[in-house]
């Protein structure tokens, strides 16, 4: 039997490195993905079997090319966790023309040009999984939100489409819905103050990635919201 093969897309040292380790566990490999390849490198370290590719979602090639080499390496992809996100939290007044393309650059066009190069793995194997990491600004956009916000309302859109689209094919897309702060040094430093219950687990984040992954046709998740039981809502 092949090994089925998980890609994601924006991995780093919160989400997708906790992604990339629970998939691992279920035995699976594991192809991680972003620009930034020397921490990549070292998350993948701590993975067993997982392997670092450097990819850029903003470029029109760069998804393609990732995956290309992915498929080489490791064989068809089966699923494919999309964890990229970016976005300037500012308001109308602040906000550039040059910021807001970019957060949809990597939240939308990245989400379809990722879709676009795992496609022909899954429908070959007449199945397989999706799986877009959103957050609550794709729901109500704040204020001082514009950039990010338009763009993940424009990401929940694709995921959305792509869902009513694939589903008849067995390709489960599915998004979450990420309400809250993600427990990582930096967030910590941050907010110096908070107790444990403020923060997101990525662990259980990843725990909650993997189980939508394992549903079955006659019972999908589309949409599903996480948040720490403090968040208010």
């Amino acid at each position: 039997m092949r090994i089925p093969v998980c890609v994601i897309m924006g991995a780093g040292p919160g989400n997708g490195a906790h992604i990339g380790a629970r998939f691992a566990a279920a035995g699976y490999r594991v192809a991680l993905c972003a620009r930034d390849i020397g921490r990549l490198e070292a998350i993948a370290d701590g993975i067993e079997g997982a392997r670092a590719y450097n990819c850029d979602v903003r470029a029109i090639d760069g998804p393609e090319s990732a995956v290309t080499r992915i498929r080489e390496d490791m064989g068809p992809v089966q699923t494919l966790i999309y964890n990229a996100g970016a976005g300037a939290f500012a308001n109308i007044d602040d906000s550039s023309v040059d910021a807001f393309q970019a957060a949809w650059e990597v939240n939308a066009r990245g989400l379809f040009l990722a879709t676009k190069a795992v496609l022909p793995d899954l429908r070959a194997a007449g199945g397989g999984n999706i799986v877009v990491v959103g957050a609550t600004a794709s729901l109500r956009a704040g204020a001082e939100f514009l950039p990010f916000a338009s763009a993940k309302f424009a990401q929940r859109g694709v995921a959305q489409s792509l869902a009513r689209k694939l589903g008849p094919e067995k390709i489960h897309v599915s998004l979450l819905i990420i309400d809250g702060v993600i427990d990582l040094e930096r967030t910590r430093r941050r907010f110096p103050d908070k107790p444990d219950d403020f923060f997101l687990d990525p662990a259980a984040i990843a725990e909650s990635v993997f189980q939508v992954t394992q549903q079955v046709p006659q019972a999908w998740t589309f949409e599903l919201d996480l948040r720490p039981s403090g968040e208010r809502w």
